[in-house]
C-alpha cells in the first residue's frame, strides 16, 4: 500500500509560481488611463473571434492614450424580471435595470456576463453601461399579466441598482414607485448611499411589510475601500445609509461581503460592530468567489495594489476551494470549505451573536398585491 507523502514547501512554491505565471505576461493598462477603475486590463471577451491584448511595442506614442471614459448604451428590455432556482440564495426573482457596474469592484462575480454583449469582463464592464430605458413600463406589463403571482423581487443581485448612472436615469426609483403602487414586496442590496434619496418610497413600503435592505460594507479603511470599490460610496457614507434606513423603520442588514483572505478578513468583527451601532438588525457574509474571468481581473488587481501578497492571497483562496481558484458547487460556493473557511465562519457566527445581529430580516408580505392598470388606446365596450 502506498503511503501519502505531503509535497515539500519547494514543490508547493513551484506550483504556485506556475499557476500565477500569467500575471506577468499580460500588459496592465497605464494607471493614469484608468483612474477610478478596478480592473487593470481590458482583454477581449471570451466569445470574440479574435483576441486582443495591449502591450508595449517599444515605440513611444506621439500622443497620450485617452482615458477610459464611461459610455452609456440604451437597451430596450423584452422582460425585466429574472427567475432562478439556486438553493444558495434566498430569492427566486430579481431585477437588474442596468448591465455593467461603474462601481468597479475587481472581485465582482457579474463581470463574466459582459462577454455576452461582446465586451471585456475587465475595464469594459465598468465603463460600458447598458441602461434598460423601458424597465419601468416593462415591469408594469409583467405585473399586469393575468397569470402573475407576487413573490419578493431582489434588486442589486447582479449590478448595483444605485450605481452612478442611477442619478441620471432614476430607473430604480421608478421601479420602487411601481412596487408601491402595486403593493409588491422588494428587497435591495447596494453599496451606495444614494439609496437615501428614495427613503420616502422605502419607508412607505416598509410600513406595509413590503421592503427590506442590505448595505454591503467590505472595509472600514477608506483607502482600502477606494482600491476595492473605486466608485462606490465610502464606508462612512454606507454606515450613514444604514442609520438613515434604520431610523426610518426599514429593516436593514449589513453584508460583510466579500471577505478576501489577507486583504479585508481581519476587519470582519469591526464591520459588524459598526453596522450594529448604526441600527442594522441582521448580518451576512460571503467568501470571495472567482468565477470565469473574475479570477484574472482580481489577480491583476492584486498585482497592482498588493504585489507582495499575490501568492499568499491566492493560496488561501485555493485552500477554501479544494485546491482550485473557484468551486461552483451549490452549498459551498458562498462559504468555501477547509480550515480557513471554517475559522472565518466561526468568527462570523460568534461576532453576529455578540453584536445581536443573528436575527433574520422579517419576511415580506405577498398578500397585498394589486395588479396595475395599463393605459390602452382600446375603447371599452361598456
Amino acid at each position: 500500500m502506498a503511503l501519502y507523502q505531503a509535497p515539500s514547501f519547494e514543490a508547493l512554491e513551484r506550483l504556485s509560481r506556475s499557476r500565477d505565471a500569467d500575471l506577468t505576461r499580460r500588459e496592465l493598462v497605464n494607471p493614469d488611463r484608468i483612474r477610478g477603475r478596478g480592473a487593470q486590463s481590458n482583454a477581449s471577451g471570451r466569445f470574440e473571434a479574435f483576441q486582443r491584448e495591449s502591450f508595449d511595442d517599444g515605440w513611444d506614442n506621439v500622443e497620450p492614450m485617452p482615458v477610459f471614459e464611461t459610455v452609456e448604451h440604451t437597451e430596450r428590455a423584452k422582460s425585466i424580471i429574472t427567475s432562478n432556482d439556486s438553493p444558495d440564495i434566498a430569492f427566486e426573482r430579481s431585477i437588474n435595470a442596468y448591465r455593467g457596474c461603474e462601481h468597479g469592484c475587481s472581485y465582482c462575480f457579474a463581470r463574466p456576463s459582459h462577454a455576452y454583449l461582446g465586451h471585456s469582463a475587465g475595464i469594459d464592464f465598468e465603463r460600458d453601461i447598458y441602461v434598460k430605458t423601458n424597465a419601468v413600463e416593462t415591469l408594469k406589463a409583467e405585473f399586469a399579466a393575468k397569470n402573475y403571482r407576487p413573490k419578493p423581487i431582489a434588486m442589486g443581485t447582479n449590478t448595483d441598482p444605485y450605481q452612478p448612472a442611477e442619478r441620471k436615469h432614476q430607473l430604480t426609483r421608478g421601479i420602487l414607485e411601481v412596487m408601491l403602487e402595486t403593493k409588491h414586496p422588494v428587497m435591495i442590496t447596494t453599496k451606495s448611499a444614494l439609496i437615501l434619496r428614495d427613503l420616502d418610497l422605502l419607508e412607505k413600503l416598509a410600513k406595509l411589510g413590503l421592503a427590506k435592505v442590505a448595505i454591503s460594507v467590505t472595509s472600514m479603511d477608506h483607502k482600502l475601500s477606494r482600491k476595492m470599490e473605486p466608485r462606490a460610496s465610502s464606508p462612512a457614507r454606507r454606515l450613514e445609509a444604514i442609520k438613515g434606513l434604520s431610523e426610518a423603520g426599514i429593516p436593514t442588514a449589513i453584508f460583510a461581503s466579500p471577505m478576501i483572505p489577507a486583504i479585508n478578513d481581519m476587519e470582519l468583527e469591526r464591520i459588524l460592530d459598526a453596522g450594529k451601532a448604526q441600527g442594522a438588525i441582521s448580518a451576512q457574509m460571503i467568501l470571495l468567489r472567482l468565477p470565469g474571468e473574475v479570477r484574472d481581473v482580481f489577480r491583476e488587481w492584486l498585482l497592482r495594489h498588493f504585489p507582495d501578497r499575490v501568492r499568499h492571497v491566492l493560496s488561501l483562496v485555493r485552500d477554501t476551494r479544494a485546491g482550485k481558484d473557484y468551486d461552483s458547487r451549490f452549498g459551498t460556493r458562498m462559504t468555501g470549505e477547509g480550515p480557513y473557511a471554517t475559522l472565518l465562519s466561526q468568527r462570523f457566527e460568534k461576532a453576529r451573536e455578540r453584536y445581536g445581529l443573528d436575527a433574520k430580516l422579517p419576511p415580506l408580505r405577498n398578500d397585498l398585491f394589486v395588479a396595475p392598470k395599463l393605459e390602452t388606446n382600446q375603447l371599452s365596450l361598456f
